[in-house]
């Protein structure tokens, strides 16, 4: 994994050999971190990384000046990886926990709601199509908040009520959501 950009830009952080994740392409990563550049202030910001995977949207986030950034996974492995990544790096504003995302965005009782929200599920996760819906539809998202989901080309949220636009980078595709 890389930081690419920010206080932390250019830092790796070998995955370990056990790791089963589809991490995000730098590709993609860059040109999403390209387009939120124009649309966020991250100082200002509090980030949620859900299906945090190896955590590398919220370093990233955090490398760039991210008032808080909170993880969820649910791989024991991927946590243990994430919380190593933090101790290197000693900075406070990153936590993860370990826990399932989906039960996460069901049990949300949030008195400060995330103003980013990146969600980078298992491409073959069932509630996959439903999961804008559900984050949109709980407490997560702050007003004016941006929810991005990172998504194969097979799936569709055009339909949704607070899409704002999709961007594609070969194969990873991200869908912008707006509250």
């Amino acid at each position: 994994m890389r930081i690419i950009s920010g206080k932390y830009g250019k830092r790796r952080f070998p995955l370990p050999a056990s790791f089963k994740g589809r991490p995000t392409t730098d590709m993609a990563k860059e040109g999403l971190f390209n387009i939120l550049a124009n649309r966020i202030d991250w100082e200002q910001t509090r980030v949620l990384d859900l299906f945090a995977g190896s955590g590398s949207i919220g370093f990233e986030c955090l490398s760039r000046g991210a008032k808080e950034v909170f993880a969820v996974e649910k791989d024991p492995r991927h946590v243990s990886f994430i919380k190593s990544v933090e101790e290197t790096l000693g900075d406070n504003n990153h936590k993860v926990q370990t826990r399932d995302a989906l039960k996460f965005i069901e049990d949300a009782q949030m008195d400060q709601p995330f103003d980013f929200i990146f969600a980078d599920p298992p491409y073959a996760l069932s509630k996959l199509p439903d999961l804008p819906g559900m984050i949109l539809g709980s407490s997560l998202l702050a007003p004016d908040g941006l929810l991005v989901v990172e998504h194969p080309r097979d799936i569709s949220f055009g339909d949704n009520e607070h899409f704002v636009e999709e961007r594609n980078y070969g194969s990873v595709h991200f869908s912008f959501f707006t509250n």
